[in-house]
């Protein structure tokens, strides 16, 4: 993060608008392109294998919040009974 003085000292960019956005649209292109090359894709097996970690760190997680929603349900149930007498 830059300090006020660095931005005090800083030079004014300058706003150019539409002509200079249209200048530097070829530049943004190899860019865009230059950085697309660096892309790195996985396989097919390693997105299998992320793919099935997923489902199954899933089915855990909605089996953890079914065994703590039972529980709590159990205990909010048994508590009105015993406040209702019955």
């Amino acid at each position: 993060m830059a300090t006020p003085s660095a931005v005090a000292a800083a030079p004014a960019k300058s706003g150019g608008g539409l002509i200079q956005a249209l200048a530097n649209t070829p530049k943004f292109f190899r860019e865009v392109r230059a950085e697309a090359r660096k892309i790195t894709w996985t396989s097919r097996s390693e997105t299998w294998i992320t793919s099935v970690m997923v489902a199954i760190m899933v089915v855990l997680a909605a089996l953890f919040f079914w065994g703590v929603n039972t529980i709590c349900n159990f205990a909010i149930t048994f508590l009105l009974k015993i406040a209702t007498g019955g």
